[in-house]
């Protein structure tokens, strides 16, 4: 349901001084124990005391000082003390101010002149959205132990490391809370007609385009939207149907596409009668009126988290291809089966070319991709009875009174700390480590793209998703198929192992092992031991990989994850470029927490 029109005083109703205070503590929190995670900044510590260093960082150029105490744990992880946390502006106290913090840090930061004041948008757009959180939400992390699917998804609070995590450039307030997913509440997708001499329909056999649309709009709306082409004069059997987010048929293509529109290339059909929430990747929706029907991925042209969120009309081409690939080698793996992995596959996708934004530049702008859709499996029908589903992004939440989820999801189970975390391991660790080994093949698996099958609060297995734009093979010999050769990536020796550091040892377990360490008193050496346990269990387990796994080894002393935030001040509109996914900034060297359990 898209929201009345929202007054000037409503769009700020939730920007009080007393949230704005809390939530710029708590943000400046993470940019401080982020950044010094990344060495862009280097807090000096001035004395320990029962436990936790006392630092201080210098703005010298704004006679500015931030005081704080903090512990260090396993790669550089800065856990800070919030209500020790306090700034000195010329000695005296001052608020504190997460824009001020990104001004009076702007060197170190590295970040130029254009780009700052777009930074600072989007760091302050993450700021309103968590001002939102605070002043709506009454879920508590102890509540979200038996919420369903969509209450947890739309309690999250975006990535753990980005710091402009929820810009959503484009958004305005009334979008905000009709699209974000922690804001939304369920709407329609609009549908569109392109014609076939602009449009790309894929699917993986044996769905087809009639069947999709049968599935999707059902026979009475189908025909109604055939109709409508019908009585414009129009061939409805030249176009293909499209779905298409409500904010981007407003902005960008009424506008941008409007000579398409005009000649009847592109035709407004109307929005379908099933209702959809947006997931945490916002541009993906779930279908709340008919849940075993497909996900839908749509282009959205905002800015968010270091990319214009696009879809490119020739990976619509190719992602079914890549999905039914990687689907037949997950489900021909007798280990992959054993784990309970699998994937979530993108049926179908369609994509609409505008030749004046193709012929315009060479470059691979966003432009290009701005009428795109892709259909995904839903989840369900792989649940059994009595399972229920849950973002593993949810494994690193805490509320807004700063209680952490996990400790109260393994208490839930019954089970000891040990168990629930080997089993979880199992689910997640195991099958990444044996498509890397065994195929070459890495994923996205940070906490948004994974979703986590749960049996009495204990993980049974995971779902990956997002195949056709975050999987990649690491080897150009691979010898895939012409239709997803693109998936194949040149990457050294030297550079192979860096997707687990970067993935899962530095994005997901560097926050878990914090998490279960401050809010549960679990030892976080314990953790890693488990981590490590895991990985020599899985080599136990294939001796015929003995050689790759000695080769590609995950115990080195040390190593250089990549600098998620450095990426996106270097440039906030593409953090990776696609050809070349491994040519990114690192964190200087840290210690590897599980250098010493090697055997």
């Amino acid at each position: 349901m898209i929201t009345e029109t929202l007054s000037p005083r409503e769009a700020v109703s939730h920007i009080t001084p007393v949230i704005w205070a809390r939530v710029n503590r708590l943000h400046l929190c993470k940019v401080i124990s982020e950044f010094a995670h990344e060495n862009i900044i280097i807090p000096e510590k001035q004395y320990e005391n029962e436990g936790w260093g006392h630092y201080v960082l210098h703005a010298f150029s704004f006679n500015v000082q931030y005081r704080f105490r903090a512990k260090i744990g396993s790669l550089n992880h800065w856990y800070i003390d919030r209500d020790s946390l306090e700034k000195y502006t010329e000695g005296k106290p001052d608020r504190l101010d997460s824009l001020r913090f990104v001004v009076e840090f702007r060197e170190a930061m590295g970040i130029d002149e254009q780009s700052l004041p777009v930074y600072m948008e989007e760091v302050s757009s993450t700021l309103c959205g968590s001002a939102y959180m605070h002043m709506q939400s009454t879920v508590r992390s102890g509540d979200l132990i038996h919420a369903g699917y969509q209450e947890i998804e739309r309690a999250m609070t975006g990535h753990p490391r980005f710091i402009a995590n929820n810009g959503r450039i484009g958004f305005d307030t009334a979008d905000y809370r009709d699209y974000a997913p922690e804001a939304a509440s369920a709407f329609s997708l609009i549908w569109v007609a392109g014609h076939r001499e602009r449009t790309v329909f894929t699917s993986i056999e044996p769905l087809t385009y009639q069947q999709l649309l049968l599935q999707e709009l059902g026979e009475e709306l189908l025909g109604l939207f055939r109709g409508l082409l019908t009585k414009k004069g129009l061939d409805p059997d030249e176009y293909i149907f499209i779905q298409v987010h409500p904010w981007q048929w407003y902005n960008k293509l009424a506008i941008v596409f409007a000579s398409d529109i005009a000649a009847g290339r592109l035709v407004y059909l109307g929005p379908g009668k099933d209702e959809y929430l947006p997931q945490q990747s916002i541009r993906t929706f779930f279908n709340v009126s008919n849940p075993d029907k497909f996900y839908v991925k749509t282009a959205l042209s905002i800015l968010n988290m270091g990319y214009v969120r696009g879809l490119s009309p020739g990976f619509m081409q190719t992602n079914p291809p890549v999905s039914k690939w990687v689907e037949e080698l997950v489900e021909g793996d007798s280990y992959l089966r054993e784990t309970g992995f699998c994937v979530l596959r993108e049926i179908a996708g369609a994509g609409y070319t505008n030749m004046n934004c193709e012929r315009s530049t060479r470059e691979n702008s966003p432009y290009k991709k701005m009428l795109s859709c892709l259909w995904r499996e839903s989840p369900l029908p792989k649940m059994k009875k009595g399972q229920r589903l849950m973002t593993m992004a949810a494994l690193l939440h805490t509320d807004t009174e700063g209680a952490a989820f996990l400790p109260e999801l393994i208490r839930a189970s019954g089970l000891d700390t040990d168990p629930w975390i080997r089993q979880y391991l199992h689910c997640y660790m195991s099958p990444l480590l044996h498509c890397f080994y065994r195929y070459d093949l890495v994923f996205m698996p940070h906490g948004e793209n994974l979703i986590l099958v749960m049996e009495d609060h204990v993980p049974v297995r995971a779902i990956m998703k997002d195949l056709g734009e975050e999987v990649s093979v690491m080897n150009k010999g691979a010898g895939l198929p012409e239709e997803i050769r693109r998936i194949a990536v040149e990457v050294s020796d030297g550079e192979r192992v860096r997707p687990i550091f970067t993935q899962l040892f530095d994005s997901i377990f560097r926050f878990i092992a914090a998490i279960l360490h401050e809010h549960a008193g679990y030892p976080e050496e314990r953790f890693w031991e488990l981590i490590a346990e895991c990985i020599h269990n899985y080599g136990l387990a294939h001796p015929q990989l003995e050689e790759k796994i000695r080769k590609y080894d995950l115990f080195v002393p040390e190593i250089s994850p990549d600098a998620l935030n450095r990426l996106q001040l270097r440039n906030n509109r593409q953090l990776r470029n696609r050809a070349t996914p491994f040519n990114v900034k690192y964190i200087e060297n840290v210690a590897n927490p599980v250098a010493r359990f090697e055997k």
